[in-house]
């Protein structure tokens, strides 16, 4: 994102919203999904109590097949590869895990498109958000 750990960290500008607020544990390849019903109920409540959020960041196949249902394209990498398609609203990402290093020397394009366009899009909603306080 290309943020401060200060920064990342200021719930006034920042939020971070998991697919569940319990982790279900590992499973072959990843974690185990967030139980079934929790983001139906919860992500719209809480969401209702954060009126100026500008951009969700959608980090994995959990988050993006949640948000974004049928309009997400057939895998997360694809998906990824057409974030703009889904901006200003959301922003997909594949997650940042060390299970992943594979995937991100198996597609450098992530590194050079994608994450300049991130660090913008999260750098000018901060700054809207300064402006707005002022």
């Amino acid at each position: 994102m290309g943020v401060s750990r200060e920064l990342f960290y200021n719930t006034n500008l920042i939020a971070h919203l998991p697919m569940d607020f319990y982790y279900p544990g590992k499973a072959k390849s990843g974690d185990v999904p967030p139980r079934k019903g929790f983001a139906e109920k919860w992500h719209p409540r809480l969401l209702d109590e954060m009126p100026n959020v500008e951009t969700i960041i959608l980090i994995g196949s959990y988050a993006q097949r949640y948000y974004l249902g049928k309009r997400q394209e057939r895998s997360l990498t694809e998906t990824v590869k057409n974030f703009q398609k889904y901006l200003p609203k959301y922003f997909p990402l594949v997650h940042p895990s060390p299970l992943n290093l594979g995937w991100l020397k198996q597609n450098p394009w992530f590194e050079s498109d994608v994450l300049p366009v991130l660090k913008e899009v999260v750098e000018k909603n901060l700054q809207r958000r300064s402006n707005s306080a002022l």
